[in-house]
């Protein structure tokens, strides 16, 4: 019996979402109407509530991130562990520096690593729209707070994109579910590579169409320049897909209207987002100039061009690989399974199904599924009929790409859940019989919400930080940082891998200013004399981590010893003439 209760304690504790899951939905199929006398006051609140637009965008706003500091006690401040995130953090420091490139060093070639330029500036390869959020947390006192505020813009951003399409209660209701979604527990809160800034560029330019179609004035079209220019600089491609799709939209309705009408809508429309998109076209130009020395060089594309020779695309195919300057990278681009493109029918439709389960999971789930029972429905409304164009259009152009991760849809956002809570309007009006399961499943779709991060939460509270970290290994190099930053003096901690390495736990990743930084991360790369690097660096305490090797600890590097001289050939010796 007490191996029974074990077993209970233990499953409630690691599952408390999946027990929540089935007990909610239980209830709203046999007793929907159960708790109505708590539901239905906070529901009429709600909708009164909602008519207050801007109170209720900021109201959203904030409390996405009094949610996410709540749970600061059991979910620390998150740690960079994939590439990405060190490149953006780099592209944060540089501009939080005041620059939007940095010189290259005269050591670099052991400080190259992934996704990041070394020539002809030393500088991230990703647009910067996500560096400046990050610049801006460094400037208050941590990059992670840039994330907070952009997660906390973007609940508010969605919240007004809805607000265009649905009526005032229901884009709350959306609101909240993109709060509770969102706000904690979430990729895109819990690392440094974005998302959210590329959803509020998606929201901007989504929520500005109705109403231009409503109300055709130059703030709307300011809205949706602006959004279009935070796509540019998060999300390009997938953001030009859904601003093309906007823009065709818009285009139709004003060849709809006749001449003199059409004339003053484009003055009020299109001129003013004219305005802001050239602005954003000088800018990416300047940008690109300052890092790549050409204005129509993207780094992205340079960087792409240099390094990786994999196909982006379902229809590109792969090119001759360059010669990399260390044994790692090398590796990932050339002979790493998990990095290469799938081969073969089989293997690409499987590839895609990972894909498309990425998705769901992610945006959608097992809380916000019942949304989908009314999605026939939904797809048949004029209301919606637009968004769920633009959503196959997009999605398409998702499935085309070999690689996926959940921010590649972050444009996306604000239309998924546009559909989803139109969705949830019609299944809200279903009744079997005497029983409103509509209302019952409605209300299950937030309590699932709330019993997610419940299970979350649980899960957390009952386990080290130090493996809430993901890859414990790259956890213990920001420790070792930490550890290092303490000590008295510059430091400088060379890198040596093992030749099994898996190059998804890179070690070597720096700050912009890497002379000034209190810790440099450097390779040992064989073959190559590591002395003028030490010399460069003399001044500086140097260290050795192995982070192949078990127990793995910091100690004083020594360099290898050279190879011995080749022993001096001796002419053989003749033998004797034999008789």
């Amino acid at each position: 019996m007490h191996n029974f209760l074990a077993f209970l304690e233990d499953a409630l504790r690691n599952h408390l979402d999946w027990f929540c899951f089935y007990i909610i939905l239980f209830f709203a199929c046999v007793t929907p109407r159960l708790g109505d006398g708590v539901f239905r006051p906070i529901e009429r609140w709600g909708s009164r509530f909602a008519l207050r637009r801007e109170l209720a965008i900021v109201a959203i706003s904030l409390a996405a991130i009094v949610l996410r500091l709540a749970f600061l006690g059991i979910d620390r401040v998150p740690v960079p562990l994939v590439h990405d995130e060190f490149s953006y953090l780099l592209a944060g420091d540089t501009f939080a520096h005041g620059r939007l490139a940095n010189p290259p060093h005269p050591m670099w070639r052991f400080f190259d690593t992934f996704h990041v330029l070394q020539h002809p500036t030393y500088a991230s390869k990703f647009p910067p729209a996500q560096g400046a959020v990050l610049a801006l947390g460094q400037l208050l006192g941590n990059p992670w707070m840039g994330v907070l505020l952009s997660v906390g813009a973007m609940c508010g951003a969605i919240l007004w994109m809805l607000q265009g399409w649905l009526p005032p209660r229901w884009a709350l209701f959306g609101g909240v579910l993109v709060l509770l979604r969102f706000a904690v527990f979430n990729d895109w809160v819990e690392s440094y590579w974005g998302g959210a800034v590329a959803a509020i560029g998606g929201a901007l330019v989504v929520g500005a169409l109705p109403r231009i179609w409503r109300a055709p004035r130059p703030r709307y079209a300011l809205c949706m320049g602006l959004g279009a220019a935070i796509l540019a600089n998060s999300r390009p491609l997938e953001g030009f897909v859904l601003f093309a799709t906007v823009a065709l939209a818009l285009g139709v309705w004003l060849w709809k209207r006749s001449g003199s009408a059409r004339g003053k809508l484009v003055a009020r429309t299109v001129l003013p987002m004219a305005a802001v998109l050239l602005v954003c076209a000088v800018w990416m130009g300047y940008y690109n100039w300052r890092v790549t020395g050409d204005p129509l060089s993207v780094p992205y594309v340079v960087y792409r061009s240099a390094f990786d020779p994999r196909p982006q695309f379902m229809w590109q195919s792969q090119r001759p690989s360059p010669v990399y300057s260390n044994p790692q990278m090398d590796f990932y681009y050339r002979a790493w399974p998990p990095a290469q493109v799938p081969h073969g029918l089989q293997a690409v439709l499987h590839s895609s199904w990972e894909n498309f389960a990425a998705f769901f999971n992610f945006f959608i789930g097992k809380e916000l599924a019942l949304c989908l029972l009314g999605l026939p429905w939904a797809l048949r409304d004029r209301r919606t009929r637009f968004l769920a164009a633009q959503f196959a259009v997009c999605g398409a152009v998702l499935l085309a790409d070999y690689w996926f991760f959940p921010h590649y849809a972050a444009p996306l956002a604000a239309t998924i859940f546009a559909l989803l809570v139109q969705s949830m309007r019609h299944v809200r009006r279903w009744r079997v019989g005497r029983w409103a399961v509509g209302i019952g499943f409605s209300r299950a779709v937030v309590l699932m919400s709330l019993g997610w991060i419940a299970g979350q939460a649980a899960m957390l509270g009952n386990t080290p930080f130090e493996v809430n970290a993901g890859s414990l290994r790259v956890y213990e190099r920001d420790y070792f940082e930490s550890k290092l930053a303490a000590v008295p003096g510059q430091q400088l901690v060379i890198v040596r891998y093992a030749p099994n390495h898996d190059p998804d736990e890179e070690w070597v990743f720096n700050r912009a200013d890497i002379d000034g930084a209190k810790v440099v991360w450097a390779r040992e790369i064989p073959g190559v004399d590591i002395q003028p690097l030490l010399d460069y660096f003399h001044g500086r305490r140097v260290w050795l981590v192995e982070p192949d090797a078990t127990p793995l600890q910091l100690t004083r590097y020594a360099p290898p010893a050279p190879p011995a001289p080749p022993a001096p050939s001796v002419p053989p010796v003749p033998s004797a003439p034999t008789r």
